[in-house]
């Protein structure tokens, strides 16, 4: 298994949790291509600054934001929109019913029932985002949620799987984001002037490696695996190829 850290964290004034997914190995050689996905927590604290750089020097030409109407009315859609980036609001919750929708099955991980609900609940969503991704011509896309690790964190884990992405690199990537938690808490909280959570409540928000490990063993388990149920939910043979195309580099 690789160093899936190495070099491919953003350092962004707005931002904690941002890291390019290129530079990712991929199984029978080669790496993930830099500058085409990019995953990061909410953007509405982006500086002047922050917005020129995701321009100019990292090419971003659209945003997936995966969040609610409701936390987009209470947090906003993020400066990116004012600058003109193409932004498709694709929410990975209904927008009615439990906060945090869950399938049935009381063997499993709470975080998992969740992320399998993902799909259930909003599978036309959760493939229109992988679709976008490779339907962009060039540039970057931005996939974000909330803090960039939970509904992020699963549309990034098939997009991974289509490309080729190892299975346990695919779930090191994902728990990456647990190092950056403390930091989007203190943002928040200086942001909000509240205090900051004690620290058993910042861990039980750091993503855990098994959950994704048993997200995609589910997959399989159930549907033959991540790329069996993009097919089996509409995306085409020719969009798979597509967005491996897109995302495969030397």
């Amino acid at each position: 298994m690789t160093d899936v850290g190495q070099d491919r964290w953003l350092q962004f004034d707005g931002l904690s949790n941002a890291r390019d997914i290129g530079g990712l190995p991929l199984t029978g050689g080669g790496h993930v291509r830099p500058g085409v996905l990019l995953r990061t927590e909410a953007l509405e604290h982006l500086t002047p600054g922050d917005v020129r750089r995701l321009l100019d020097e990292h090419g971003v030409r659209q945003v997936l934001d995966l969040r609610t109407d409701r936390e987009r009315v209470e947090y906003g859609r993020g400066k990116l929109v004012a600058a003109g980036v193409d932004t498709h609001l694709l929410s990975f919750i209904p927008e009615e019913g439990r906060a945090l929708p869950e399938v049935e099955d009381e063997d499993l991980d709470p975080m998992l029932r969740n992320y399998l609900a993902y799909l259930t609940d909003r599978g036309p969503t959760v493939v229109d985002g992988v679709r976008r991704i490779a339907q962009l011509d060039d540039g970057a896309t931005i996939v974000h949620c909330a803090a960039g690790k939970d509904r992020t964190g699963v549309l990034v884990a098939l997009v991974e799987s289509v490309a080729g992405v190892p299975r346990e690199d695919v779930v090191e990537d994902y728990a990456l984001s647990a190092t950056r938690i403390e930091q989007m808490f203190r943002r928040w909280t200086t942001e909000s002037g509240e205090e900051m959570p004690e620290p058993d409540e910042i861990d039980r928000h750091r993503p855990r490696a098994e959950v994704m490990r048993g997200f995609l063993e589910q997959l399989d388990e159930r549907h033959g695996g991540p790329v069996a149920w993009l097919q089996a939910n509409g995306l085409t043979d020719a969009e798979l190829d597509r967005l491996r195309e897109r995302l495969r580099g030397e």
